[in-house]
């Protein structure tokens, strides 16, 4: 029987930032699929272990300091020798500072570039080196943000790394979609996660959030998920240097 255009079966993707909310979401739907997850992460991947394992799937665990980009970088290659080829490569971690632009200071700037925009040029860029090098399909799947395309509020270093996610899914893609290697972004809506809580916390901004989403809900990270397995299989082949959002239909309204 033909594989499913669907299917991750015998297929390794790395996730970073697997230990919760979004990046947890993704890993669970690419071991749904059939995929294999090799999840990174600063902190311990138990929880995600153990919802991987409900739906039939094994993680690999492994634990790295994600801002350090050079131990970033030689933890990938490692695994890459290691666990070799790999098919795919979900840059999801990052952080956000909330503070007045007035105010904003500069190490949380840096920590924030470092970790949401840094940290992905660096690991994509040793992932596909090493697909390019192995003459191997490979994809990469970027998580950005609705602020790729807006300015938010109190969220001026978030707002500036994810547009620069944007940006750069798409120069990665001019580059290297010809060698075989699909480069494309998500950009989730409001999604019920750690990073969201604040906003979740408080009712009047929540209640002005939910007002303008036409699905009427937050979202939830099954629903990245489910868009980082199309986007990590043959459905998607030929797409490249898009940035999707899944958003409920807030960019819409």
């Amino acid at each position: 029987m033909k594989q499913s255009p669907f299917s991750l079966e015998g297929r390794k993707v790395v996730v970073t930032g697997a230990n919760t909310g979004i990046g947890q979401g993704i890993a669970v739907a690419i071991a749904g699929a059939g995929g294999q997850v090799i999840g990174i992460a600063r902190s311990p991947l138990d929880e995600t272990a153990e919802l991987i394992a409900r739906v039939g799937g094994h993680l690999i665990p492994v634990s790295c300091d994600l801002s350090d980009t050079a131990a970033a970088r030689a933890k990938l290659e490692d695994l890459l020798a290691e666990h070799g080829p790999v098919h795919g490569l979900v840059n999801n971690a990052g952080i956000i500072r909330r503070a007045d632009a007035l105010v904003h200071g500069e190490d949380d700037w840096d920590d924030v570039l470092q970790l949401n925009l840094k940290l992905v040029f660096v690991l994509s860029q040793a992932f596909a080196a090493a697909a390019i090098e192995r003459h191997h399909p490979a994809r990469i799947v970027n998580i950005a943000s609705l602020l790729s395309f807006q300015g938010g509020i109190r969220v001026a270093a978030y707002a500036a790394s994810k547009h620069g996610v944007a940006g750069l899914t798409k120069a990665m893609a001019n580059e290297w979609t010809a060698h075989g290697i699909n480069v494309n972004a998500i950009a989730p809506g409001y999604i019920a996660s750690n990073n969201t809580e604040a906003l979740r916390n408080d009712p009047d901004r929540s209640a002005a959030i939910l007002a303008r989403i036409p699905a009427s809900r937050w979202g939830i990270p099954a629903d990245i998920g489910n868009v980082a397995v199309f986007l990590l299989a043959d459905a998607s082949a030929y797409m490249a240097g898009a940035v999707v959002p899944v958003d409920g239909g807030w960019l819409g309204r």
